[in-house]
């Protein structure tokens, strides 16, 4: 599975393996955990005497538009809760990187799956618009960018139709003074740069105060030149080529954009030297980057982290929160519960202290551009269900539990 993702989009086949790979397991095994103490049935008791039956049924057909980016774990994200609620699932993947999505349609087959349960239609936008507005789809779950998110919302609110958006970001890492400069580098190398930078949840903006900022720049520095480029067949490559031509193109635009504004280019900043065949891009950082600029507030979707200088941590708050997205956001603090502190004042569906995961098991989602919804956890499997109350007689209510 892992050599397919580094064949068809480009992942470096160490964190195909480490990662793109990994996380699906665990997205199966922490759903399976979760379903099994989820309350599909539960008698509930008023203050007034009155007696419930809650049930949540599956909400029933899902269509399911995912990205080519991860093409395994994103799409295991909906199918997995889906049938674990009784759902039957219309996988819609990127029409030019399908091959995993049939894979994993396979793998359901072979484990006894029965026919119809889950489909897979690689397909483009007109056929994408004709399956989520389709009267024979229940539920619309998307991961993507926001301009696609946005329209699909705008096609489901017109029916009223569930939908579930996890759609872009521009996440920032707050560094306070008292961080361990070593440490939250090295957790930015997979927390910015994995999978060449084309992740939506990648920290792209890191927040330092002048008095550490040219200690911070200095070690990011260090990071992008110890991380080798090339093929990203060979397990030692971190940086592999673009997944497609108009992405490096998009990106390096708005880098050079910004440093006609005044940001710098401390290290990369273009192709790399000798390389005249293929998409490849070097990974960028960019100091002397302001609020305003393109590259703080768009998704480049790219090898791209912009350094930003607050002036106290009220300022380095705002500084976060100064975007239309807020979808995963990071804290680096030796006081932990400071970080906690800052982390816990930072709007976004997710923040990290000191690198550190909150796993398949807790729920992930964005707040403002960044979607509507949560998956992965019980908020996950809320997601494909529809709860119906039952009003029980007295005679039948001391029956049920």
């Amino acid at each position: 599975m892992a050599r397919l993702i580094t064949e068809e989009m480009g992942c470096p086949i160490t964190q195909a393996r480490n990662v793109q790979v990994v996380a699906p397991v665990d997205i199966i095994d922490s759903h399976l955990q979760t379903a099994q103490d989820y309350p599909f049935r539960e008698v509930r008791c008023s203050l007034k005497g009155a007696t419930a039956l809650v049930v949540r049924e599956p909400v029933s057909v899902v269509a399911a538009v995912t990205p080519w980016n991860v093409p395994l774990g994103i799409p295991l994200q909906k199918i997995v809760p889906a049938l674990l609620t009784g759902c039957s699932v219309v996988l819609k993947p990127a029409p030019e990187k399908p091959r995993v999505a049939y894979f994993v349609a396979e793998l359901l087959a072979d484990a006894g799956l029965s026919p119809g349960v889950v489909n897979v239609v690689p397909a483009g936008r007109e056929t994408s618009e004709y399956l989520v507005t389709h009267p024979g789809v229940d539920k619309v779950t998307f991961t993507g960018s926001s301009a696609t998110g946005r329209r699909i919302a705008s096609l489901c609110g017109q029916d009223l139709r569930r939908v579930t958006l996890e759609l872009g970001g521009k996440s920032a890492a707050a560094v306070l003074d008292d961080a361990d400069l070593d440490a939250a580098v090295e957790a930015l190398r997979l927390g910015s740069f994995r999978s060449n930078g084309q992740i939506c949840t990648l920290k792209t903006r890191v927040l330092v105060s002048p008095r550490r900022h040219e200690e911070l720049v200095d070690r990011l520095v260090g990071l992008v030149e110890s991380m080798p480029r090339g093929d990203p067949r060979e397990p030692v490559t971190q940086i592999g080529h673009w997944s497609a031509r108009g992405s490096g193109a998009s990106s390096r635009d708005t880098w050079r954009a910004s440093a006609r504004g005044g940001a710098t280019a401390v290290v990369g900043g273009g192709r790399p030297d000798g390389v005249t065949r293929g998409w490849f891009v070097q990974p960028t950082v960019l100091a002397g980057v302001e609020p305003g600029m393109r590259v703080a507030r768009e998704e480049t979707f790219g090898p791209v982290l912009s350094v930003l200088r607050y002036a106290d941590e009220d300022d380095a708050v705002a500084l976060a929160n100064d975007s239309s997205f807020g979808l995963k956001g990071a804290v680096f603090a030796s006081d932990l519960e400071h970080g906690l502190a800052v982390a816990a004042r930072i709007r976004t569906g997710t923040v990290e202290l000191n690198g550190s995961s909150s796993g398949q098991s807790a729920p992930m989602g964005g707040v403002k551009a960044s979607g509507i919804g949560r998956e992965n956890g019980p908020e996950g499997l809320d997601a494909y269900v529809e709860p119906k109350a039952i009003g029980l007689p007295p005679a039948l209510a001391g029956t049920l539990t």
